[in-house]
């Protein structure tokens, strides 16, 4: 089963985690930002990985530390879902349209955290989120989840449009890398012979 539970508590947030990495796309989200929650749904659906988020943080103060912290502890549950890494595809890609926006996103699931991010948004927010804050996500989901993350959008116009392919990008180039290949027989997609760092 592959599975994680994770439960992260600071001073500026208190953030609880479950997925399934083989589940049905079933996302459960409540992190006070609802457009935030929109991503992550999305995120889910797409990736067919079943996930449960509750989130509650210093809202009062900003987005930041909540959208922050929620991709640390997402990143941190599909590392521990994945175990030493073994027996996956581990490279993933995908080419996203939306309307007028296109997105490209491909990963490594390689144990080797890393964030390009090539995207601009027209807006400095999208509702009462700063779209900075979308970038702040996906390095600590990528550093948590120890995985090499190329995001660029191609060409867009809308805001909602170029985050929402970003985060469906994601979500359709995990669902790829982290499938399991039979013909590994369970070993590391590597010549070194593992991707753990044990």
């Amino acid at each position: 089963m592959r599975t994680a539970t994770i439960e992260r508590k600071t001073r500026e947030t208190e953030i609880a985690v479950s997925l399934d990495l083989d589940g049905t796309g079933e996302g459960d989200i409540d992190t006070g930002i609802g457009f935030l929650d929109h991503m992550l749904e999305s995120f889910s659906r797409h990736s067919m990985i079943d996930l449960k988020v509750r989130a509650t943080g210093d809202l009062h103060v900003d987005f930041h530390h909540t959208t922050e912290d929620t991709g640390i502890v997402i990143g941190q549950a599909v590392k521990k879902a994945l175990d030493d890494f073994s027996g996956i595809t581990r490279f993933g890609s995908a080419l996203i349209p939306m309307d007028e926006t296109l997105t490209r996103v491909a990963i490594d699931v390689s144990n080797r955290p890393y964030l390009i991010w090539k995207v601009a948004f027209p807006t400095p927010k999208l509702g009462e989120m700063d779209t900075e804050l979308f970038k702040e996500w996906f390095q600590a989901f990528a550093q948590n989840a120890g995985i090499c993350l190329h995001v660029e959008t191609l060409y867009g116009l809308n805001s909602h449009h170029i985050v929402e392919s970003a985060f469906k990008g994601l979500a359709r180039a995990l669902r790829q890398a982290v499938s399991p290949d039979e013909r590994l027989d369970g070993q590391a997609a590597s010549t070194k012979g593992t991707l753990s760092d044990d």
